[in-house]
């Protein structure tokens, strides 16, 4: 059976899907900004450090800012292969959410005796993320406005009603409800939750967190790849094309990209997801779709979508829309190419004007992709090496945002070599299965995709595969 965003791609024009996407610039929306920082340069010549962190993305200015708040004495130096927040932490849709496992469901699965508590220190995560863009003054657009969950199947609204019954802070809307909140033709029914998700402008967040470092005083260096990383005389070498590191300790935040250590590098792949951002929208148009509240959105299907507004500094809103595809390229191959996607573009313009048809008119100024990191079981996992002196966090499958803080406290806990509640979870100690090389990978991603396509048609049930892949460990939960 078809579903209602299967419907959309047959039954909007052509013509107006090429219309709307011409011209819209392959640059995130989000990095296309006028305050983003001048480079900084890299590294050229011999330094020490006491920690060197590998990457710029969330994780790894998490943790350089928590070293440096933790024992400010501390040298710390970060390195950058291209510039702060270019991949992933520039690129999303800026859900900052509490969970830690990739939704409670999928905590529930994975480590069922630590979903309660994981839940408490996801929110305590997030509050605390909240009070730190306070500290240090960083206009990230942080909004606490939390997300709506909308049912665009039948069989959706039964999966809600279920949900919203396990936890009260869940709210169900049937479907007049839902409508009032915003009005949409696709929506049967919502859950609202309040206070487990706060909305950011992804890119300035990863740049206020640099420059709350550089004031801590950590050193970045940009245009900066690190090429290896090995145990020498006491000390961990890190080798770059123009200069070296010997540090005392290395958190390694390197995500979607190889990692540096070989033993976990069959342990993610890199997906590419994509996104759309609408030209601001009139008065007119924002009036015809309500959305008062300011909150996030989903689906439920399992290729799903998210969706938020955004304001422009002139206090204009656009709509952001992505997600649906998630597309593997053999090889675990990363490619500035893979950034930009014609046929997912049109399907995403497409769904979108099914969901909005109040917003024909509306044409989409930017559209992007980029990698993002998973893992088998969806959310973050750690590894220790050299006896404890480099550490490892990876994995997080697009949500990041809020997890990548705590997965930076769990490396600086790790490297302090001191057992902590946080090193002594589950979530820590316990590995998710790897993924098997190439071509089983690439022929397993397919299968997968395919599974969950025909789960989607199928009124969400699973089939044989992908009640295999649940026996194993693997199966995908949204």
């Amino acid at each position: 059976m078809k579903t209602f965003y299967d419907r959309a791609e047959e039954e909007i024009p052509a013509a107006r899907i090429d219309a709307a996407l011409a011209g819209a610039s392959p640059t995130p929306y989000w990095l296309d900004d006028p305050s983003r920082p001048e480079s900084l340069p890299p590294l050229r010549g011999p330094v020490t450090a006491d920690l060197a962190v590998v990457g710029g993305g969330y994780t790894g200015l998490w943790t350089a800012l928590l070293a440096k708040e933790r024992d400010p004495d501390r040298s710390v130096v970060l390195l950058e292969g291209n510039r702060i927040g270019w991949a992933a932490s520039g690129r999303n849709g800026g859900f900052c959410e509490a969970s830690l496992t990739h939704g409670s469901a999928n905590g529930q699965k994975h480590l069922p005796e630590e979903t309660e508590l994981l839940g408490k220190l996801g929110l305590q995560n997030l509050d605390e993320i909240e009070q730190t863009l306070a500290r240090y003054g960083i206009d990230a657009g942080f909004e606490r406005a939390g997300t709506l969950s909308v049912a665009t199947e039948e069989h959706h609204v039964a999966w809600l009603q279920e949900e919203a019954a396990e936890d009260p802070a869940l709210e169900f809307l049937d479907r007049s409800a839902v409508q009032r909140e915003v009005a949409s033709p696709a929506y049967r029914a919502g859950l609202r939750d309040r206070h487990g998700t706060a909305l950011v402008h992804p890119a300035r967040l990863a740049w206020g967190l640099r420059d709350a470092c550089l004031g801590a005083g950590v050193e970045i260096y940009e245009h900066t790849p690190v090429r290896s990383v090995a145990g020498r005389a006491g000390l961990m070498a890190l080798r770059t094309d123009f200069g070296s590191v010997a540090a005392q300790r290395v958190a390694l935040a390197t995500n979607a990209f190889p990692s540096l250590l070989a033993r976990t590098r069959l342990h993610t792949v890199p997906v590419y997801d994509y996104a759309l951002m609408t030209e601001p929208l009139t008065g007119a148009q924002r009036e015809a779709l309500g959305w008062a509240e300011r909150f996030g959105l989903s689906d439920n299907d399992n290729r799903f979508h998210y969706y938020r507004l955004s304001t422009d500094a002139d206090g204009r809103d656009r709509i952001l829309f992505g997600g649906y595809d998630a597309v593997y390229h053999y090889g675990r191959s990363l490619r500035h190419s893979h950034e930009q996607r014609p046929e997912t573009f049109r399907r995403l313009a497409a769904h979108f004007y099914a969901t909005f048809p109040q917003l024909a008119d509306v044409r989409f100024s930017h559209a992007w992709g980029g990698a993002i990191d998973t893992c088998s079981r969806f959310f973050s996992f750690f590894e220790t090496a050299y006896g404890g002196r480099v550490a490892y966090c990876a994995g997080f499958t697009g949500l990041g945002v809020g997890a990548s803080r705590f997965g930076a406290n769990v490396m600086l806990d790790l490297l302090s070599g001191q057992p902590t509640e946080r090193t002594r979870l589950q979530l820590v100690r316990k590995k998710p299965l790897p993924f098997p090389p190439e071509p089983l990978a690439w022929l397993g991603v397919k299968l997968t995709t395919a599974a969950l396509v025909r789960a989607d048609r199928s009124q969400g049930r699973r089939g044989p595969w992908l009640k295999a892949m649940d026996v194993v460990g693997m199966g995908f939960d949204s």
